[in-house]
């Protein structure tokens, strides 16, 4: 006889977030993202649950997000890219058409750009020009250009809303002025309705709303950066001292949810997911009743490594389907940190019905692991970013969410649930111990403990000092509110995300200005002239010498990675992990030096690849593209293809030689260096003086003369992960690495 099947309940929880990209409270934004996804997915996503009869979902709205969409839609606030879409071509100055070209293509190019025929024509014309030409496009074209970029960023759910828009988008081309006011007009509509629909589906009882600190800051580090595990032991201050802040910005976050929707949320999402044993004891303070993290801070906490197969498959899931009570009293759930991966980045490359398929079975693999529990309520926690992933899908992702949804509303052992109701009616297991970290990597150091990161908070620091000490003297100023709302802007976690390793925006000189203008804000709202230090940005302001080696050596290339002294003075680049598992990351560091003939690279392998073999048995490929920074050299651009998505500045450069690193099986089966030929093409160059040994690392030693390096000149170069010869990711991907031959 079978045993019977244990329901599985299901908490749906998107985060829906997007920084400050004002100069000012009064200023136009300097980046449209806020708009853009509020017409791409703050209200399908809300209202798609109109299909379902039976479909819960919960989302988390960030306060500082909610005042940028009052701001569109009620205030009327433009972006650079609005305020220009509404602009007549015919006045357009040089500035205006090179800011066009340059930042009217940011949109996904399968999904987006090579939808529309004439959007995929002027990305084309844009590509084969020269950088920066505006003369390639005529002002119809312009005109084109930026009606196009606004209109493939509207979630096709509005085509049958606003007959207008799907005319628009017929359309094709030959836009005028008043086609494009008429985009801006229609965003704005769907802005102003999506606050009221949110409190429409709260009031229902078909949502449940929780919120985050005011700016999204990380509260961890602001109520003890003492107690962050730190590898660096300089460049951090000792104390913020900005608990106040921390208190402050969750106890307004909470204030405007209940202004703004009638009621206080019973949970709180922490800013990424940072947890630690004195941010729970502030929310239990502030009347929280529950939070959430990830599995991995989970597995710290309890002790308990959660096994997963190399595709993600968890050996036994009882303890993540748990609810947890802290000893303090609050509620506290853990997301399965494999799910949102998948969602993100893995299931866009594939059909999504197929996709949602795929994640329907892992789902029913949990559930067949429940029959030894001996408990009958389990909750899976699928929480995650709700707006950044869809662009990336084919109809910004409504066949895949439609499927999945339908998959789970049809089978009657699965239901969706409200997770304050799910807590109210479990009983909770007691967790006497919370392990700090963050729902990526377990630990802060994407936010802190990185030299330019730390920089910038050395520089928050300092602000923060010189306004306590103003308000102390001067308490009655009217203007320290608008001056501490700066300050709160300034402890949000993006500034922190974008400075230094690994990520990088593209844009990270922007958001560098963005939150040197709000520090320099405090000083002025105070009637006090800003520091001069403040004029420089924190990219220029620090050098980083992990990347570059300390002086020539001369190493032995045997692979062996032995306790050899000569690659201490090694130029060194770790990899982050891959976007879906560890498993997917063959690499883990990039070492580099040289002498006066040689330059040397050592590749680390990631010991969690060896043992499997999905990983380890497939080719694994690695480009180094070089060139003369000294020397005039035929150059050609990078060949290998591109994955479908917005093209970072270094992916333009051209470069001499090309070096193809594959290893498949253990062994080394290719080192081919081509040559940069006319007419941008490339040809096989001799490649017998370079030598290549891997066994627990690959080592590789490559002449200076061999690549057209001479004595005294400085060689430019970057590696590009290209597994299959489909880009992966740069390294470093926002600069070139230089060595300069002796």
């Amino acid at each position: 006889m079978m045993s019977q099947t244990k329901k599985l309940s299901i908490a749906f929880y998107w985060h829906m977030h997007q920084p400050v990209y004002q100069l000012s409270p009064t200023g136009d934004y300097i980046m449209p993202w806020v708009r853009l996804h509020a017409v791409k997915d703050y209200l399908d996503m809300l209202i798609i649950i109109d299909r379902f009869k039976k479909l819960k979902l919960n989302f988390n709205l960030v306060p500082v997000l909610l005042d940028a969409l009052i701001d569109y839609g009620e205030n009327e606030f433009h972006d650079i890219h609005s305020r220009l879409t509404v602009s007549d071509v015919e006045n357009l100055n040089d500035d205006d058409k090179e800011f066009i070209i340059n930042n009217f293509f940011d949109a996904n190019y399968h999904s987006m750009i090579l939808q529309h025929k004439e959007y995929r024509r002027l990305f084309q014309k844009y590509q084969s020009s020269a950088e920066n030409d505006i003369s390639i496009f005529s002002n119809q074209e312009y005109s084109d250009l930026m009606a196009l970029f606004n209109l493939v960023w509207f979630d096709p759910i509005y085509k049958s809303m606003y007959p207008d828009l799907k005319k628009l988008l017929k359309k094709g081309k030959n836009y005028t002025l008043e086609d494009r006011i008429k985009i801006i007009d229609i965003q704005r509509d769907i802005i102003r309705k999506i606050i009221p629909a949110y409190k429409e589906y709260l009031d229902a009882g078909k949502i449940e709303l929780t919120t985050s600190p005011y700016y999204h800051p990380i509260l961890p580090i602001l109520l003890d950066i003492k107690e962050i595990k730190k590898t660096s032991k300089s460049n951090l201050p000792a104390n913020l001292k900005m608990e106040l802040d921390a208190k402050m910005q969750t106890q307004m976050a909470l204030d405007r949810m209940e202004t703004l929707f009638g009621r206080r949320p019973k949970g709180i999402w922490p800013s990424e997911q940072c947890v630690s044993a004195k941010e729970l004891d502030l929310f239990k303070e502030l009347g929280i009743k529950w939070t959430i993290s990830d599995e991995g801070i989970l597995a710290n906490s309890l002790n308990f490594e959660f096994v997963r197969d190399f595709r993600g498959y968890m050996e036994d899931p009882y303890h993540l389907l748990k609810t947890y009570r802290y000893k303090n009293g609050i509620n506290i759930i853990f997301r399965d940190s494999v799910i949102p991966n998948l969602i993100g980045f893995e299931y866009p490359n594939y059909d999504s019905e197929a996709a949602a398929n795929d994640l329907y079975d892992r789902i029913k693999a949990v559930q067949s692991k429940l029959l030894s529990s001996p408990d009958e309520k389990h909750l899976l926690t699928i929480a995650m970013d709700g707006e950044n992933c869809w662009e990336n899908y084919l109809e910004d992702g409504i066949t895949f969410l439609e499927t999945l949804y339908g998959l789970i509303e049809n089978d009657d052992t699965l239901e969706t649930v409200l997770i304050s109701d799910y807590i109210e009616q479990d009983c909770p297991k007691t967790l006497n111990k919370i392990s700090a970290g963050s729902g990526v990597n377990r630990n802060f150091k994407l936010w802190i403990d990185e030299p330019l990161k730390n920089l910038a908070w050395t520089y928050l620091k300092q602000v923060r000092d010189d306004f306590s000490t103003y308000v102390k003297q001067n308490p009655l100023n009217p203007n320290i509110e608008a001056a501490r709302k700066e300050l709160f802007i300034c402890e949000g976690s993006d500034w922190f995300w974008w400075y230094g390793e690994p990520n990088n925006s593209g844009r990270d000189n922007i958001f560098d200005y963005i939150f040197r203008e709000h520090l320099k804000n405090i000083y002025i709202y105070l009637g006090l002239e800003p520091p001069e230090y403040l004029d420089t940005p924190l990219l220029s302001a620090i050098s980083k010498p992990s990347r570059y080696p300390k002086g020539e050596f001369t190493p032995a290339i045997d692979g062996r990675e032995k306790d050899d002294d000569n690659w201490l003075n090694a130029g060194c680049i770790s990899i982050p992990d891959g976007p879906v598992l560890k498993e997917d990351k063959f690499y883990d560091k990039i070492c580099f030096g040289y002498d006066k003939d040689n330059l040397y690279l050592r590749f680390y392998i990631n010991e969690f690849t060896k043992n499997i073999p999905a990983v380890s048995s497939r080719v694994n490929q690695m480009y180094v593209y070089m060139r003369n920074q000294d020397k005039k050299q035929t150059l050609s651009p990078i060949r290998i293809i591109q994955k479908p998505e917005s093209l970072l500045p270094i992916s333009k450069e051209k470069f001499h030689n090309e070096m193809q690193i594959s290893i498949y099986n253990g062994e080394i089966n290719l080192i081919r260096l081509v040559e940069s030929i006319p007419n941008n093409l490339w040809a096989i160059a001799n490649s017998k003086n370079i030598k290549a040994v891997y066994d627990k690392v690959a080592d590789i030693s490559i002449p200076f003369d061999d690549i057209g390096i001479e004595k005294g000149d400085t060689l430019e170069f970057v590696f590009v992960n290209a597994n299959y010869g489909v880009k992966d990711f740069y390294i470093p991907n926002e600069m070139l690495l230089t060595i300069k031959r002796l």
